[in-house]
């Protein structure tokens, strides 16, 4: 029987990757989306889901459960990207941050694990980033909320044990999606004491998506996971100098580091 799988945020990027992947790897993948309409180029069906809204949520759970009778594995993909010095971001923005990074990926847990405890078994797989082990300069809030999720991962994995439900992160460095397009981005004002290390840093963060990785890559550790009988509570996909800065964040000095990140973004 083909696995059924389910990706918040597949209708584009690193989402949408995966749901492709796995489709010729001959899963049942369901994708979501705000406004699935927008997509009709779609090679797997998109559900209308908003993760900052729980009824939508269960909506769309209870629609693929009715539709294909099981759920296998939950990706938790939809997430956006938010940039900006820390002061001059408004509350409101933060807050979004949160809903759709952290408490949204919470709540499309709490809605799937009824039927995975019914079947006694399931794989939840959350996509969290490798800015989510640091915190970056005018990425604060982005690395605030990736970081939590990492966390809350953590104590669900032994909370689930008892009922064979597994759950990972997977954190990705930069890749080639249209993720900058979709951030908020606080404005570069004139006035502001941050213009030209916020402006120059902004510049930096684009480049090195335009630059990353094909999402594919993605794509392919997810399978692998998907087929790994017991997954890693972390795993990292990027280049390797992104990975490697976690490690060297473990071993070095906090200032050292801290030295490192502002050397690298020029500041």
């Amino acid at each position: 029987m083909s696995k059924v799988v389910l990706i918040t945020g597949g209708s584009s990027g690193i989402g949408k990757s995966i749901g492709d992947y796995l489709i010729l790897k001959g899963f049942k993948v369901f994708g979501t989306s705000r406004n699935p309409a927008n997509y009709n180029n779609s090679k797997f069906p998109l559900i209308a889901l908003d993760v900052t809204k729980i009824d939508s949520i269960n909506l769309a759970i209870d629609l693929v459960i009715e539709q294909a009778g099981r759920l296998d594995v939950l990706i938790n993909n939809a997430g956006a990207g938010i940039t900006g010095p820390i002061e001059e971001i408004p509350e409101a923005e933060i807050k979004r941050n949160f809903e759709t990074n952290l408490f949204g990926p919470i709540n499309v847990i709490k809605a799937v694990l009824p039927q995975m405890r019914i079947q006694n078994s399931g794989l939840i797989i959350n996509i969290t980033s490798i800015a989510g082990y640091m915190g970056l300069p005018y990425r604060g809030i982005y690395s605030a909320s990736k970081g939590a999720l990492e966390l809350v991962t953590e104590s669900f994995r032994m909370e689930l044990k008892d009922f064979n439900i597994k759950m990972t992160n997977v954190a990705p460095g930069d890749f080639a999606t249209n993720i900058a397009a979709g951030r908020y981005h606080a404005p570069v004002n004139n006035d502001s004491p941050y213009k030209k290390p916020y402006s120059n840093t902004l510049k930096l963060m684009d480049a090195h998506v335009d630059s990353g990785k094909d999402p594919e890559v993605m794509a392919k550790k997810i399978f692998k996971i998907i087929n790994t009988d017991n997954p890693r509570i972390h795993y990292k996909v990027g280049e390797f100098m992104q990975k490697f800065s976690i490690v060297l964040k473990r071993i070095l000095p906090d200032t050292w580091y801290e030295r490192l990140l502002m050397n690298h973004y020029k500041l």
